[in-house]
């Protein structure tokens, strides 16, 4: 008798879980299917019941295209803000968290694509004018980019940087060289210098290809190329942020340009020389939002003809707020980058 209790009791919990679903999910879309697609997708219970509720507001014809689909998600979060809006609730704490977990989730569904999952495993596949950094131990640091990759060599510009020891000679000799891969990640490897045309009208350096590159530095965010003015405030990171969006006390801050942006770091031009180590506060405009980054400088480029140096400014933890309207940039949500 008590068994059939206990069954009976089973099948009414299913049911009411079963209808629980269905008023949750709205409509009569097979909710416990998106559930279980979640799962089998590899999405804990938490990103599933909050993508549930963003496939809802949405009035998602096929919710399981959440899962898989960025355009989708890109297009279900602009919903959801547009929304909070209308309600007058963007600013609100429970909004604010709600679109950070979102990012959060499309986050990970853009870094589980090949291009940031899937290394580089020969330096055959790099493309002309790649970049790269020539190490040469108790020497210094040398600048160069690739010019011709061809099968048997790469021909790459001949490397600027510190003055070479009298009597040096590139040809024959083992160098180690750096490389940034747009969108993935840093690169070593170990290559030979071939020969030297010093005496060209463009001199050059060939060396050899390596099929053993180590990748290193990850990219762990989305970064996106921009092309907006903006101002430094050398020694200002960590001080009380500015009330308002003004500038800081101190007086105007020093012009530069904004080359690149994500969550975690930025890419900008200054005029002169740049220190590695400097720490920094970043400020530009989003629309009318200020935006107000702290950080600290972790790579110069140093371009001596134009005086110039290219920055790379690794961002301490962003407020939530400002992480997300960075993002809504960062994943062209309303299409402000194409302005």
């Amino acid at each position: 008798m008590l068994l059939w209790v206990l069954i009976i009791l089973f099948i009414l919990l299913l049911g009411l879980s079963f209808a629980a679903l269905r008023k949750a999910g709205g409509g009569s879309f097979p909710w416990l299917h998106f559930y279980a697609k979640g799962k089998e997708s590899g999405f804990t219970f938490k990103e599933v019941n909050l993508l549930r509720k963003v496939a809802v507001e949405n009035r998602l014809r096929n919710p399981t295209s959440l899962f898989w689909s960025i355009n989708q998600i890109d297009r279900s979060i602009r919903g959801m803000i547009i929304k909070f809006k209308n309600e007058e609730t963007l600013n609100s704490e429970e909004s604010i968290h709600f679109l950070s977990k979102l990012f959060d989730f499309r986050k990970s569904v853009e870094m589980d694509l090949p291009k940031y999952k899937l290394g580089l495993k020969s330096t055959r596949k790099l493309p002309n004018r790649q970049r790269i950094l020539i190490n040469l131990p108790g020497v210094g640091t040398y600048n160069s980019q690739i010019v011709e990759n061809l099968r048997r060599y790469m021909a790459i510009s001949y490397p600027e940087g510190p003055k070479l020891p009298p009597g040096f000679v590139w040809r024959g000799r083992r160098i180690n060289i750096y490389f940034w891969r747009q969108d993935d990640a840093g690169y070593v490897f170990e290559s030979r210098v071939l020969e030297d045309y010093l005496q060209r009208k463009y001199p050059i350096l060939h060396i050899s290809h390596s099929d053993s590159l180590v990748r290193s530095q990850k990219r762990r965010s989305v970064r996106v190329e921009t092309n907006k003015p903006a101002q430094i405030f050398p020694n200002a990171a960590g001080s009380e942020p500015p009330k308002n969006g003004a500038v800081q006390s101190g007086g105007r801050g020093l012009r530069c340009r904004l080359r690149d942006v994500s969550e975690d770091g930025a890419a900008l031009i200054i005029g002169g020389r740049g220190k590695i180590g400097m720490p920094l506060r970043l400020q530009f405009h989003l629309g009318n939002n200020t935006i107000l980054m702290d950080g600290v400088v972790k790579g110069v480029r140093y371009n001596q003809p134009k005086n110039q140096s290219i920055l790379h400014i690794q961002v301490s933890p962003l407020s939530a707020a400002m992480r997300n309207r960075i993002l809504i940039f960062v994943y062209n949500i309303f299409n402000e980058r194409e302005r």
